[in-house]
This record gives C-alpha cells, sequence and structure tokens, in this order.
C-alpha cells in the first residue's frame, strides 16, 4: 500500500471526525454510525428470563411485614427485577411486576394512577380489593383488575396474611412521560356496590344500554373469579381443545368489545394435561407466567425453568420456548400484546 493511499484514509477518517464533532456541539449525530443498532433484523431483547420461586419469595415477603406496614409503605411490594435491567422496576421493558403481602387489620389506602394494574391472587384468604366503588373478596387464582385510573384500596379484615402478584403497565406509562397520581382524605373507599357487581352488570350475555362508549378501552369486569374461570378449560381440555403450544387456553376479555381486557395488558389462563409436551414458539411480547396449579418446567433457549405452585417467571420478547408438564397444571400468563396489536408490531413465530 503506498504512502499517499494510507495518508488519504487517514484524512477521511480524520475529516470525519472533525465532522462529527462539529455536529456533536449543534446537538446532532450521524445515524449512519448506529443505523444497524437501533434498527436491527430482529428483535434483541435486554430481557433474561428468569424464575422467582414462592417458597422463597413468601418467606422474605412476611419478614417484610414485619419490617413496615401498610400505612409506612403505601403499597409493601417486593419488585420483581429482570436480572438484566435490575435497579429499572420492570419485569420485562415495558412492565412491572411484584409481589404485594397486607397483613390482618391492615388497609393499603385508597389511591388512583394513571398505570393500569391487575391482580393475581397467590395465597391466604379473607382480604379484599375496591376499585371504582367495588369491593371485591379475593381468592386465590382470582383475576383482578384495576383500570387507569379507577380509584382502588386494598384490606384485609381476615386473620390470614394474604399475597398477590401485582402487573402494573408503569414503564410503559412512564416511557411516554405522562405519569399522574393522586390521593384520597379517606383511607378506604365508599364501597356501595355489592361483590361482584360488575361482573353481574357486563358478563352475562346482556349489557346495560350506552355501555360501548365508556368501556371501548377496557373491560368492566372487576374481577373474574377462579372458581369461574377454571372450569371452562377443564371443559376444553375434556373435549380435546387443546392447542399444541398452549395448551387449553382463554384470553380474559372485554365483554363490551370481545377484546383484552386492558388496551396495555392481556391475560390468558391455560390447562394443561399431565405429560404435555409443548411445540416450540416464540413472540414479540414478554411474557409473564404465573403457575397456579401442577408442576413442569419451560425451555427458554438453552436455559430450563422448573415451577410449581405460585412460582414466577418471564420469557423474554422473541426468545424460543416450550412448556413440559409434569403433573396436570394450570399457567396464567399476562402480557404488552394489546398494545403491541393496536400499533401493529405484534409478531409471533411457530
Amino acid at each position: 500500500m503506498s504512502v499517499a493511499h494510507v495518508d488519504s484514509k487517514h484524512n477521511v477518517t480524520g475529516n470525519r471526525q472533525a465532522y462529527y464533532d462539529k455536529i456533536s456541539k449543534k446537538d446532532m449525530a450521524p445515524l449512519w454510525e448506529v443505523l444497524r443498532n437501533v434498527v436491527t433484523k430482529e428483535p434483541k431483547s435486554k430481557c433474561s428470563p428468569n424464575i422467582w420461586k414462592f417458597d422463597e419469595v413468601k418467606k422474605l415477603m412476611l419478614e417484610a411485614g414485619d419490617v413496615i406496614t401498610a400505612e409506612e409503605a403505601e403499597r409493601r411490594v417486593l419488585v420483581l427485577e429482570n436480572p438484566s435491567l435490575r435497579g429499572q422496576s420492570r419485569i420485562t421493558n415495558s412492565l412491572f411486576a411484584g409481589i404485594q403481602l397486607i397483613m390482618p387489620g391492615e388497609i393499603a389506602e385508597a389511591h388512583q394512577h394513571v398505570s393500569s394494574a391487575i391482580r393475581l391472587v397467590l395465597d391466604g384468604d379473607g382480604a379484599y380489593t375496591a376499585v371504582e366503588g367495588e369491593k371485591a373478596s379475593m381468592s386465590r387464582g382470582d383475576f383482578i383488575l384495576t383500570p387507569n385510573w379507577a380509584p382502588h384500596d386494598h384490606g384485609n379484615p381476615g386473620k390470614q396474611p394474604v399475597m398477590w402478584l401485582d402487573v402494573l403497565d408503569m414503564p410503559t406509562v412512564n416511557h411516554f412521560e405522562t405519569s399522574f397520581m393522586t390521593h384520597f382524605d379517606e383511607k378506604a373507599q365508599n364501597t356501595s356496590r355489592q361483590d361482584g357487581d360488575s361482573l353481574d352488570r357486563y358478563g352475562s350475555g346482556v349489557l346495560p344500554d350506552g355501555t360501548l362508549d365508556t368501556f371501548k378501552n377496557r373491560s368492566p369486569v372487576i374481577n373474574y373469579t377462579y372458581a369461574r374461570t377454571k372450569p371452562i378449560i377443564e371443559r376444553m381440555m375434556k373435549a380435546g381443545d387443546v392447542d399444541p403450544i398452549h395448551g387449553a387456553r382463554v384470553r380474559y376479555s372485554n365483554p363490551v368489545t370481545g377484546g383484552h381486557v386492558m388496551v396495555t395488558m392481556g391475560a390468558y389462563l391455560a390447562l394443561f394435561p399431565k405429560g404435555f409436551k409443548g411445540k416450540d414458539y416464540q413472540s414479540t411480547d414478554g411474557t409473564i407466567f404465573v403457575c397456579i396449579e401442577g408442576r413442569g418446567s419451560t425451555k427458554v433457549g438453552d436455559k430450563e425453568l422448573n415451577w410449581g405452585p405460585n412460582d414466577v417467571f418471564v420469557i423474554p420478547p422473541w426468545q424460543r420456548y416450550s412448556h413440559n408438564v409434569a403433573d396436570e397444571s394450570v399457567l396464567f400468563s399476562i402480557s404488552d400484546k394489546p398494545a403491541q396489536e393496536a400499533l401493529g408490531i405484534w409478531r409471533e413465530k411457530k
């Protein structure tokens, strides 16, 4: 290589760097230097697959009951942090998850916020969640909604500690920098509506006239009880309606529109027969799973997550996975699929 060619290449590099320095002072940068990193051929998730074993979580949660009161904490929650996103209060890039504890005699005071939330009851009996004036009793496996800006509080007049999984779209709301929150003077809401009122009004095949405009974006039902939902998936399995990937699965739906329960989060409940060996699957929605009953494992890439009752695990976006079930099992799952579908960016690969 000639000296002139080396000098020419050096000059080009030097000239480019000088140009980059110049535009940097004007708060600009060259896209061509980073294009392959920001527009990738396939999704590249920052998340890692992980599992939180409930036996360990429960002990730590009960310790939290000794460390801080519900009143001091406002919400006594241990955040389930994705190992690759530590310090960011998120289990996937778009969702927050945590385990909440309320001790006998406690009240977690009423507030409201823009972030939508769900509760999946894991352990204990005797507590309630009050949402928009309806006091919903909490039983294991119940799927309870707290929609965007809905006033809500929790209480435990029972004799046992009660724990549940919280999942919120907080990271999505904070991405748009649209978070608002307010508190109320009263610790608890005036619950004028009886337990199950929203289900009776909206989930029975008839709807109060004029409902559509009010509930286009979220379900009016507060509590999708496990006692009502499990028999449906049992009937599906007896009829042989078992998907080779997802098992005998139902989607929690908005009875007004037939769509997902929320525009940012969608949830499913699935029953798997003993010995089920699922086919490989991947999708762009990072998914949180909870084992409600049974035992099995989920293979994610070259990692195997062994799960049992109340264990929580997460599958990152676009990572191939499959379920293998030792005993007849029920898995709950929730993800940001509705938001991705609304944006036209959701994909799957079977």
